[in-house]
């Protein structure tokens, strides 16, 4: 059992960034489900694009979150900063709209979270040619 708040802050920040990373996945795996469904069905290509594009959103601003706690991770085992101080760390770093925004585009255009989606868009496109 941790002993100080900044070891209680660590694993509790911890633990949701690991499940962020299982939800990227999640969304993943249902953007391409979703694209063997509907491109099976021969539904409007369409959908699947406006599908894929929103999952590829959602996913962006998963890692969003994901970065910023992942940000307050390295600074507390850097410099052992008093505990549970998240959301008035994140409200003091925040910036506004058009900085959120930007974190979001920034998260978007990471390969690792945009190549899949990219890679089923382009698949998407291929299939309106056939």
């Amino acid at each position: 059992m941790p002993d100080t708040p900044q070891q209680q802050e660590w694993l509790a920040l911890q633990s949701q960034f690991a499940a962020h990373e299982v939800h990227a996945l999640q969304l993943r795996m249902l953007a391409v489900a979703l694209f063997a469904v509907i491109s099976g069905l021969g539904w409007h290509l369409r959908v699947l694009g406006l599908a894929l594009l929103m999952l590829w959103l959602l996913e962006a601003m998963l890692r969003t979150t994901q970065s910023r706690l992942g940000q307050r991770l390295l600074l507390l085992e850097a410099s052992g900063a008093p505990g549970l101080q998240l959301h008035s760390w994140w409200a003091a770093q925040r910036g506004g709209a058009v900085a959120l925004l930007s974190a979001y585009v920034c998260a978007a255009l990471r390969p690792t979270v945009a190549l899949p989606y990219v890679l089923l868009l382009i698949g998407t496109a291929c299939l309106r040619f056939l």
